[in-house]
């Protein structure tokens, strides 16, 4: 199975799947990165990995929908099985979905359906609550309302800050998402 992850910082849930994979010895490995951000450290990552990486801006083509078609020319061209999202900041558009349809995966730093979008572990601290967590989830056209192939739930300490809280959640996610996507590739791409 030919994997792509799609990233826009600093790589670290990128960097804990190549580990895993390699460690696992798994024929599967990450065969394309692409990036939307040309600054982001995931492409350092890349490039130490030896994992072949494009990135460019939707701000380079005229609509998404164009921005999205030049992403999809890349897939097919390095036979791209399964898209893994790892902290890549943007919402996938109907071109992408459409080719791509139960094959792409997102990890989110909270309990969905609770505190989706962009800052999950923050809105869970200022919430209050007593527990957040990981989930690991198909995308489909919604934001983070895909459906769910796996939850961790992580403890909020009275002691804990954000800093602490979200160290907390780096952890999980570092582990179950290489679990997740080496059990989707076991399993032949798909997970119920």
């Amino acid at each position: 199975m030919r994997i792509a992850v799609f990233a826009s910082g600093n790589g670290s849930n990128f960097q804990a799947l190549a580990d895993y994979l390699s460690k696992k010895g798994l024929e599967s490995s990450i065969d394309w990165l692409f990036c939307d951000q040309l600054e982001a450290y995931v492409l350092k990552r890349a490039t130490a990995l030896s994992v072949p990486a494009d990135c460019f801006s939707p701000k380079e083509f005229d609509s998404k929908k164009e921005y999205e078609e030049a992403i999809l020319h890349k897939l097919k061209e390095k036979k791209i099985d399964l898209i893994v999202l790892a902290g890549y900041m943007r919402i996938i558009g109907p071109v992408l979905l459409e080719n791509y349809d139960k094959r792409i995966i997102n990890i989110h730093p909270s309990l969905l359906p609770a505190f989706p979008g962009l800052h999950g572990i923050r809105d869970a601290f200022e919430a209050g609550v007593k527990e957040t967590g990981v989930t690991i989830h198909y995308i489909d056209q919604g934001v983070d309302t895909g459906p769910i192939i796996r939850q961790e739930k992580v403890r909020i300490e009275q002691e804990d800050t954000f800093d602490s809280l979200e160290e907390k959640i780096h952890r999980v996610e570092h582990r179950i998402y290489p679990e997740v996507i080496s059990e989707i590739i076991e399993n032949g791409g798909y997970l119920k």
